[in-house]
């Protein structure tokens, strides 16, 4: 950085600190003496300023809480102030997230190589793409009111991985009691079910838990700790839930669905699960510690950004639709890429496969009333005629 460079960023913190009377005064009349924060290493960036400072000795770190808007005032919105205390480190990013990203999977190819089971979050204020591997993180929650981009991501997900992995290295279960989210993958290859009655759901569950056992027993057989080690193609599974809250007051499938997030990682099953509300009865301890990914799209309030792990969500505005939270290691903003109902089922056609049938569709039965014909009727008059 060159000297010039050099003097004009400090110029500009310290017009910040000045506009937010974040400063130290001492003595009086013309011996009056402002003393101001301490900028230890200014690091400029093609995508940011990065400024560390730490606060004199006696001054109250309240007045960086007051004084946000002043940092904001003087270089934008787009800044992150983090520290506690004493140090603060404040992050300028030069680029901002877009406000649509429409998905496009020519695009986003290119970053799912290497990973075995790419989860494609979206984009960050430098415009990079944020994948993880759901083999190293293998549960997520992802929440947001109506609206907010909860479905459209979910949608996005679910299509990378159909187009990504071949049906036999990946199933997919899904869960949607609702009836309106997961429609569009039925007759895919990939899906194994798409649940809509409980009785249904019970049967997946009871499934995947009879898999996780069968697995589990497969690694201690051949003294390995993950079944990509096993002899033989085991594939990766998937199980998506819309709306769990649907499912959480059922004592048995929340001790399956638990069983199944607690043990997956090493038998290659995973969960995304998604619901609308979030509350301490429906994401309790427990389930929480285990989803370690968590998306928060726009919540109703701060206790239920809090709850989902992704504090400041309540702030996200209804103009920005597709913009959320991820908390991982650290909490960071993306957007998330908008895939529409009509362009989601063009792309999955080719997927699509004849005579299609769910695993665990609610059958009928000899005893359920069957709807008579006018076929019907006139056979049995002539039975009796």
């Amino acid at each position: 950085m060159s000297l010039w460079a050099d003097i004009k960023a400090r110029y500009k913190i310290t017009k910040a600190f000045r506009a937010g009377s974040i400063y130290k005064t001492i003595g009086t009349g013309e011996n009056e003496k402002k003393i101001f924060p301490k900028i230890h290493s200014i690091e400029i960036t093609d995508f940011s300023t990065e400024y560390v400072f730490t606060l004199p000795t006696g001054l109250n770190p309240d007045l960086i809480k007051k004084g946000y808007y002043a940092f904001q005032q003087v270089f934008g919105d787009n800044i992150k102030l983090e520290g506690e205390f004493k140090k603060y480190v404040l992050t300028i990013n030069k680029s901002t997230l877009p406000k649509e990203l429409i998905y496009n999977f020519k695009k986003i190819k290119p970053v799912l190589e290497g990973f075995e089971m790419p989860i494609v979050c979206g984009v960050d204020n430098e415009g990079s793409w944020v994948v993880y591997d759901a083999v190293t993180a293998p549960n997520c929650l992802i929440s947001g009111e109506p609206g907010a981009g909860k479905s459209t991501e979910c949608r996005s997900i679910l299509s990378t991985l159909i187009q990504y992995k071949t049906p036999e290295e990946l199933h997919i279960y899904l869960g949607d009691l609702k009836m309106s989210e997961f429609f569009l993958f039925k007759d895919i290859k990939h899906v194994k079910s798409v649940c809509v009655y409980p009785e249904d759901m019970t049967k997946m569950l009871n499934h995947l838990h009879h898999e996780l056992r069968k697995r589990g027993e497969l690694l201690n057989k051949h003294r390995v700790d993950h079944i990509t080690k096993v002899p033989g193609k085991h594939p990766y599974i998937l199980l998506a839930i819309d709306e769990i809250v649907m499912i959480m007051d059922d004592k048995e499938m929340k001790k399956k669905l638990v069983q199944i997030a607690s043990l997956g990682r090493a038998l290659g099953i995973y969960c995304m699960l998604s619901l609308q509300r979030p509350s301490h009865d429906i994401l309790d301890t427990k389930i929480r510690s285990l989803l370690t990914v968590r998306m928060g799209f726009r919540t109703t309030d701060a206790s239920n950004s809090k709850i989902i792990g992704t504090p400041g969500s309540e702030k996200i505005s209804e103009e920005t639709p597709g913009r959320f939270l991820m908390k991982r290691s650290e909490i960071k903003e993306l957007q998330a890429p908008y895939l529409t109902l009509d362009k989601a089922e063009k792309l999955l056609e080719v997927y699509r496969v004849e005579g299609w049938k769910d695993m665990f569709a609610k059958a009928a039965t000899s005893n359920e009333k069957k709807e008579l014909t006018e076929k019907d009727v006139f056979n049995d008059v002539n039975k009796k005629g």
